[in-house]
């Protein structure tokens, strides 16, 4: 079954409403114009049987030897002048002298209402079944010189006559009802048209469903997107972006520069032109705004809609893959180191040095047995294994003495630990450690690590000239570095906001034999 239309549905509404008020309308005038016309005509035949009653002729001719002769003539002539159904004349008992069916003259009346008119001598109306039918009479005692009740007149209208007069009545105001239908119609029509003219030509089903795709969308968006009208005020605003700007739900029709710094959406408005791939840091995370002009039909500039992405995900995504290709040229030198080890043992064996073969061999052994201990026994996890031996390997060729702690113990990471991250945080660590030794006379980099209690423990240590004290607290930030050097200070910027989102710190300090210990603590249990 389709859906029905707008314009049908308006229709519908005002022409129900049109009868449903003509209608009640038509009730209340028919319920006061019965009781009026009643009214009327009851008094105009109270009014003629009471001036019947009072005519002389009629009081002498209840003393004449035929009553009939003399009021039946009379009582007709008058019945013809005023449009009465009957009028009935009696005696004290009720005995007819005058009817307009001269074959019930001399019989008894029917009704039984002649009571109050004969014994109590009262005028009045009533409504009673004659021989004629329901009707609606004027009675009046007919009352002799002596005072005494002699007779009675009866006039009366037809009921029926009279709900014929009240319907051609309401025929005649129902009539008028026409053309406030045909009226309602037309402003139906016109109405429908010009909301659909509002809502470019949809139904209201077709907007609901647009409505919910747009909520579905919005939603499944990961970019942050807001939108405001031509005052400034926000209009909308997906999760995605309530997430970035670290806003709750009381944001609708507040003014964009009180949820959304940095803005220049009024820039927009004003000018009618997009500004597109603009960075800013919003929370202390990058991000890039597009932002771009809402236009009516007439081209007007009637809102700005912007949507900004985080540079964080794909900040993250590019150190991985910095940290792979890393991997990749670390195993590369240190395949190198180790053909150099070769081609050395190689030559002694050739020039017959057998003892100091075996020795090179021996301390080779050695350092790898050592080695492989605990990465093999102690550090269970693979990730943080592949790490450190491409690390080793590295530190190698840079004549770096890499040690790990004797003492670092690790089970696999829990599943809520993404590897990227570990990547992220513990690599760019090293790099920096072995990037502060390479120049140093004592090249040394310490690496331990533990999962004991709630927390896993990374510690890194080198023998660097350490963070000075003015620093300690900036080398953290974004675009801050100790070496002052364009393009720097946002490795470990990136490494605080990946721990951050793991839901653990990060410390450091400079031991008293110099250098500087980076320490990592991130929460074994995700928050």
């Amino acid at each position: 079954m389709g859906k029905i239309t707008l314009q049908t549905k308006i229709l519908v509404l005002i022409i129900g409403l049109i009868i449903l008020i003509t209608a009640s309308l038509t009730g209340i005038v028919a319920y006061y114009e019965s009781k009026e016309i009643e009214k009327h005509i009851g008094e105009r035949a109270l009014n003629a049987a009471i001036t019947i009653s009072l005519m002389p002729t009629v009081i002498d001719a209840f003393e004449h030897e035929n009553p009939t002769g003399v009021l039946q003539p009379i009582a007709e002539e008058i019945r013809e002048i005023i449009g009465a159904e009957f009028i009935v004349i009696g005696n004290a008992n009720s005995i007819r002298y005058a009817h307009p069916d001269t074959g019930k003259i001399g019989k008894k009346m029917v009704g039984g209402d002649n009571d109050r008119a004969l014994i109590s001598g009262e005028t009045y109306t009533s409504k009673a079944v004659g021989s004629l039918g329901p009707s609606l009479r004027g009675k009046a005692p007919v009352i002799n010189e002596d005072g005494e009740i002699i007779g009675i007149i009866s006039v009366g209208f037809m009921l029926d006559d009279i709900q014929s007069i009240i319907y051609n009545n309401l025929l005649k105001f129902s009539g008028s009802a026409i053309p406030i239908i045909l009226l309602g119609i037309f402003g139906s029509v016109m109405l429908a048209r010009n909301i659909r003219k509002d809502t470019f030509g949809l139904e209201p089903h077709q907007i609901a469903s647009l409505f919910q795709d747009r909520s579905a969308i919005l939603s499944s968006v990961k970019e942050g997107i807001v939108a405001v009208g031509a005052d400034g005020r926000v209009t909308m605003m997906n999760e995605s972006a309530q997430k970035i700007l670290g806003l709750s739900n009381n944001y609708m029709n507040q003014r964009i520069e009180e949820v959304f710094p940095n803005t220049k959406m009024y820039d927009v408005l004003n000018s009618g032109s997009a500004i597109k791939d603009d960075e800013v840091v919003l929370n202390n995370r990058p991000v890039i705004v597009n932002r771009t002009p809402i236009l009516n039909d007439k081209s007007q500039v009637v809102g700005v809609v912007a949507s900004f992405r985080d540079k964080t995900e794909i900040n993250e995504m590019l150190n991985t893959l910095s940290e792979v290709r890393k991997y990749s040229e670390d195993l590369r030198a240190q395949t190198h180191e180790y053909t150099n080890k070769l081609y050395v043992l190689s030559g002694l064996l050739q020039l017959g040095h057998y003892k100091e073969a075996i020795e090179l061999i021996q301390i080779e052994s050695s350092a790898t047995v050592q080695v492989n201990k605990i990465l093999l026994e102690q550090i269970k996890d693979q990730t943080i294994q592949a790490i450190l031996l491409g690390k080793i390997g590295k530190s190698s060729e840079k004549k770096v003495e890499f040690r790990i702690d004797t003492n670092s113990y690790l089970e696999e990471l829990p599943s809520h630990i993404d590897v990227a991250k570990l990547i992220t945080i513990v690599g760019n660590l090293l790099d920096n450690a072995l990037e502060a030794v390479e120049k140093k006379e004592k090249r040394e980099i310490v690496f331990f690590v533990t999962d004991l209690g709630d927390d896993i423990v990374f510690e890194i240590a080198d023998s660097g000239d350490g963070i000075p004290g003015q620093d300690t607290y900036r080398i953290f930030e974004r675009g801050y570095s100790t070496k002052r050097e364009k393009g720097r200070g946002y490795g470990l910027a990136i490494v605080t906001e990946t721990i951050g989102e793991l839901g653990g710190q990060i410390e450091v300090h400079n031991p008293p034999d110099g250098g500087a210990i980076f320490s990592v603590f991130i929460p074994k249990q995700s928050k």
